[in-house]
């Protein structure tokens, strides 16, 4: 009962209203706000007061230009980065280690015999480029099939306004004419010409791209290894693997701290640029080791055969071994961050940690675990964690399977999907190229992926040295020999033993972090301070201010009320232009009216009965009965 008092008082106030017009509320705001300025314009004579009004214009302009730069400032959500420097145990790295040829070229020599024939005899023509040299002098005759599809061919361009392609296996020569193809030069002899390689969307079509090199080395391997991945992207993985290097053949001794290992200890994957790769302390399978102490004493030291005499000569021009420091349960890609070892050498390298730490979304788009990025992640085959480089990757694989019917042999394959080949796909070189080349494409998977929040970076000092020495050489190499063979030959020689030392320079690690270069504490002070400077304000002035701007709706609200009742009424009265008879005009009237007897006289006022039950009431045509509802509630009472 006290709550429903309590909302009708509450009603009849706001029907009420605050009891000011707005040329009072405004004074009574002037002289009682906190706020200086308002108080001088309505105290001070004429001129004064213009002047005050003037400057508390202005000042007030300038309070809100510097609130607009300081909320601006706030939304831009800029970071600053500290570094901090710290001593703890660390996680030992994941070392990942491959041989810079992928395959024993034995292994694969009859899968290449045709390439390797038709490159031996493509180098005997760039050595010589004389017209009337052509494959029909060769037995057996060269499969020009592939070379038709790709086609390799010199550029004379010793008269710059009208270069001449040369084409290898060709003795008729043409004009370039309006193809762009030259540029990049090269000194052959006497005249200057331009290695060149030329991919089509089909054999025969004007849809070419070109690609121009330097060098004709820079050309044949470029070309060679394009025509080799369709090749070999049709061999199983199983039998890329066989053909691949072995653990056993390749790790010839291990040891980490003062416990030895071996190639059981390495984790074994296959990667498309290196063939077989072995991948210590990786994290998959158990816990990963903790260095003990810093030093090379504590580190992980290995002995490599890389086996060059095995190498295949087209397809890889360096010799040594690949490796990459990376974060446990992380796939390594070492075309982009790994390094080599040179053969015969000794290779230690000191290793310093840096953690960042990126602040999320609204100050930075990276994330956390690679689940809020629209790109399907193509290397979650591995059960790796997500990284810019998988996303890229990935990012480019599925626009080549949309694009061209199929994926590219360097990268992980969706199910369902093949790799491209020159017979299943006769156009996917014109097709891998332009996609290659598309900057349109790349823009897309860029603006895709996302930088990981947190990541730990591995800086490595490198020092060499010649191992074995010419001293310690032949008992070295005897027993690394009898150690793999069990062979009192030597099998061994310094251009394939590689030895590594990977170890913490120190337990000091660099922790570069972000953080919130302006907060909401910022925010508040900084526009309190403005505020304050300005027009000696404070909160509470505001929450005055916001009294005004109330009770100035409070009115507009109620006059509005008031001016639609008076439009309502004035309709009313134009409906009915006379007055209603009032309550009591309707009694008297009704009470002076007589009945009639059945033989016409009338019956005395006492005597009138009551009409019948549904009979319809008499017709008074010197009466304007308004509606019942006129009446009210008084002629109830009556």
């Amino acid at each position: 009962m006290n709550l429903k008092k309590y909302f009708v008082r509450a009603l009849h106030r706001l029907q009420k209203g605050p009891g000011y017009t707005y040329k009072e509320l405004l004074v009574w705001y002037c002289d009682n706000t906190n706020t200086h300025g308002p108080k001088r314009i309505i105290k001070e004579g004429p001129k004064k007061k213009l002047i005050w009004f003037f400057l508390t214009l202005l000042f007030a302009s300038l309070v809100f230009w510097q609130w607009g730069i300081l909320i601006n400032t706030y939304l831009s959500y800029n970071v600053t980065s500290s570094l901090s420097i710290g001593f703890k145990t660390m996680k030992f790295p994941a070392v990942t280690v491959c041989n810079a040829n992928p395959f024993k070229y034995s292994e694969v020599k009859h899968l290449l015999k045709e390439l390797d024939r038709l490159i031996e005899a493509a180098l005997e023509r760039i050595l010589q480029p004389t017209p009337g040299n052509s494959s029909e002098n060769i037995s057996p005759p060269l499969d020009l099939e592939l070379w038709h599809q790709i086609p390799l061919v010199l550029i004379d361009e010793h008269d710059k306004d009208n270069p001449v392609i040369l084409d290898i296996f060709e003795s008729n020569q043409g004009a370039v004419g309006n193809q762009s193809t030259a540029g990049n030069q090269t000194t052959a002899g006497n005249e200057t010409t331009a290695s060149n390689q030329t991919a089509c969307s089909h054999q025969g079509s004007d849809n070419c791209t070109y690609r121009n090199f330097t060098s004709a080395a820079q050309a044949v391997t470029e070309w060679y290894i394009l025509q080799s991945t369709s090749i070999l992207s049709k061999v199983p993985l199983q039998e890329r693997i066989r053909m691949g290097y072995q653990a056993e053949d390749m790790i010839l001794a291990c040891l980490y701290g003062a416990e030895p290992c071996n190639y059981k200890n390495f984790t074994q994957i296959y990667h498309p640029d290196h063939g077989n790769c072995y991948i210590f302390n990786w994290g998959m399978d158990e816990e990963a080791l903790n260095s003990s102490n810093p030093g090379a004493e504590f580190g992980l030291k290995l002995i490599l055969d890389i086996s060059q005499q095995d190498y295949i000569p087209y397809l890889s021009s360096a010799a040594g071994a690949r490796l990459m420091l990376h974060q446990q349960k992380s796939f390594p890609f070492l075309k982009d961050q790994g390094i080599y070892a040179m053969a015969g050498t000794e290779t230690s390298i000191g290793v310093l940690v840096d953690e960042l730490e990126r602040m999320g979304y609204p100050y930075s788009d990276c994330t956390m675990n690679g689940s809020d990025v629209p790109v399907k992640n193509l290397y979650s085959q591995y059960n790796t964690s997500y990284s810019i480089q998988a996303c890229l990757r990935s990012c480019f694989q599925n626009h080549m399977i949309e694009i061209c019917g199929c994926g590219h042999y360097m990268f992980p394959l969706p199910e369902g999907v093949n790799y491209c080949n020159n017979e299943d796909n006769p156009g996917w070189a014109y097709c891998y190229s332009s996609l290659r080349s598309s900057i349109r494409h790349r823009q897309i998977c860029i603006d895709s992926c996302k930088e990981t929040c947190n990541d730990t970076q591995y800086k490595m000092t490198i020092s060499m040295a010649d191992w074995p020495s010419e001293a310690s050489e032949d008992w070295i190499f005897h027993i690394l020999s009898y150690e793999r063979d069990m062979s009192t030959n030597v099998t061994l020689d310094r251009n394939g033993i590689i030895k590594l030392n990977i170890y913490f320079q120190e337990y000091n690690y660099r922790t570069i972090s972000e953080s919130a270069a302006t907060t909401i504490v910022w925010l508040l002070s900084s526009l309190g301070g403005q505020f304050g400077f300005w027009m000696g304000g404070s909160v509470l002035c505001l929450i005055e201010f916001g009294e005004i701007i109330i009770d100035s709706l409070w009115i507009t609200i109620i006059n509005v009320i008031g001016w639609c009742k008076g439009l309502k009424q004035k309709r009313a009265q134009a409906r009915y232009p006379d007055a209603p008879p009032t309550v009591s005009e309707l009694v008297e009237a009704h009470t002076n009216l007589g009945f009639q007897h059945e033989d016409g006289g009338a019956l005395p006022r006492d005597e009138a009965l009551p009409p019948e039950p549904g009979t319809p009431p008499p017709n008074y045509d010197s009466l304007r009965v308004q509606p019942l509802d006129v009446l009210g509630p008084d002629s109830d009472a009556e």
